[in-house]
């Protein structure tokens, strides 16, 4: 038995679901998302609660069910709130600024990085070390992170690079002792 394909998901005021065919369409107050459903999954909506059944209790079929759900939930929480991620630069001179929809990074390398902003998503920077991305799809807020956070991740020395917003980052120690010292 599926615990989270079977859990109701109570649908906020101003947000709608439908399903036609493979596709589920969830509307609200920030926009529209559109997900997969997979076959043999069916969405029942009484009143503003939405629940998905299974037509069987095959394990590729469980396994659907609770994906399925997820992403729906997801998707009505996207529409209704949205998501955010909150990231850092850590370092001396480490910077960032919009340039009309891209952002420019001052990261410690001989040239500016430049990163495109994906559409359906915001960024802001605040006092140029610090970053929201915000959107309604929950993947794609997930994913842009990533990628802003890969053009310098955290070294573990000295901590420099961009991080998220209360990540912690295992520190290594350093050299030790004076070199030469045995010869």
């Amino acid at each position: 038995m599926s615990r989270i394909g079977n859990a109701p998901i109570q649908l906020p005021q101003g947000v709608d679901v439908e399903a036609s065919g493979d596709k589920l369409k969830v509307k609200g107050p920030l926009g529209t998302l559109e997900s997969p459903l997979p076959a043999g999954i069916t969405l029942s909506k009484e009143g503003g609660v939405v629940n998905l059944k299974r037509a069987n209790d095959e394990m590729p079929l469980k396994q659907k069910h609770g994906m399925a759900r997820a992403i729906l939930m997801n998707s009505v929480i996207g529409v209704s709130k949205g998501w955010e991620k909150k990231l850092e630069l850590v370092g001396v001179g480490y910077r960032a600024q919009m340039k009309g929809a891209d952002l420019s990074f001052s990261l410690g390398y001989s040239h500016e990085v430049k990163f495109q902003v994906p559409a359906g998503i915001k960024v802001q920077v605040t006092d140029q070390v610090r970053l929201d991305i915000t959107g309604i799809d929950r993947q794609k807020v997930g994913q842009t992170a990533s990628e802003i956070r890969s053009l310098r991740p955290p070294e573990p020395y000295k901590g420099k690079g961009i991080k998220y917003a209360g990540e912690n980052i295992r520190r290594k120690a350093g050299k030790t002792g004076k070199a030469g010292k045995g010869k």
